[in-house]
């Protein structure tokens, strides 16, 4: 949607970021009373929402796993829901954090439904609730970080293979309307080219109901995060980076 970032509570004359706070309402008395006070409208899209796992990693000793899963993929869900990528007119990166909690969902549905889980992919879901949250709260280190590509227990590729395609099919969907919404010299000559190629790639992977190998769900991530730094700065090894990706992602 778009919204004019600077508001004004009419009951306290307070002034707030919407773009930081999500909300019409005042932070400083709580009146619902407000109104936007710049004439321009940005395109925006993310709101202001909490990313954290204790609840659910606090329970995993005393709870069964099919409990735990099912609280943490319901957080996950939450988070990304709210989600978005463009704030207050500027185009933000596809961010770790997200892609994390796509996964963690995903991996959390095949735990809830009680199919019996090989120690591999316990270790996964496991590793996932321990670290999907770890950047969220400023907490990330090697420790806290998700499983590697070549971590990831086979029977679990498509999982995220799937929560990969998701989140780039969502980001590309915000990349193109944020282009959509600026002036056609100000879009990167051939970036709405890349734009199609990424799409046609993510449609090719959700048809495959994510079933690709780990490094293939790594390499689309890589080349959509080419694809927005190259809308976003114009920068010419970005987009050739990018096509270098989807060559490869072709064979």
């Amino acid at each position: 949607m778009k919204v004019r970032g600077q508001r004004e509570c009419k009951h306290c004359g307070a002034r707030w970021s919407y773009y930081e706070t999500g909300t019409v309402e005042c932070p400083e008395c709580g009146s619902l009373r407000s109104v936007g006070v710049e004439d321009e409208r940005d395109l925006h899209t993310d709101s202001p929402v909490e990313f954290d796992l204790t609840e659910p990693r606090e329970a995993v000793d005393a709870h069964p796993l099919r409990e735990v899963a099912d609280r943490a993929g319901e957080i996950a869900r939450e988070y990304v829901r709210k989600r978005g990528f463009v704030r207050g007119g500027d185009l933000l990166t596809l961010d770790d954090t997200y892609l994390a909690a796509q996964e963690l969902r995903h991996a959390a549905d095949v735990v809830r439904r009680g199919l019996d889980l090989s120690d591999d992919e316990e270790w996964y879901f496991l590793a996932l609730l321990r670290s999907a949250d770890a950047e969220a709260d400023g907490t990330d280190s090697d420790a806290d970080s998700r499983p590697a590509p070549d971590e990831v227990p086979t029977s679990m590729h498509p999982i995220r293979g799937l929560a990969y395609a998701e989140a780039v099919a969502e980001y590309r969907r915000e990349m193109a309307d944020w282009a959509d919404e600026r002036e056609a010299s100000a879009v990167p000559h051939g970036g709405r080219d890349a734009l199609e190629t990424l799409g046609d790639h993510v449609k090719r992977v959700q048809a495959l109901d994510g079933d690709v190998d780990a490094d293939t769900a790594e390499l689309l991530v890589n080349a959509t995060l080419d694809v927005g730094r190259y809308l976003r700065e114009g920068d010419a090894e970005a987009l050739a980076s990018a096509r270098d990706r989807f060559r490869v992602l072709k064979m």
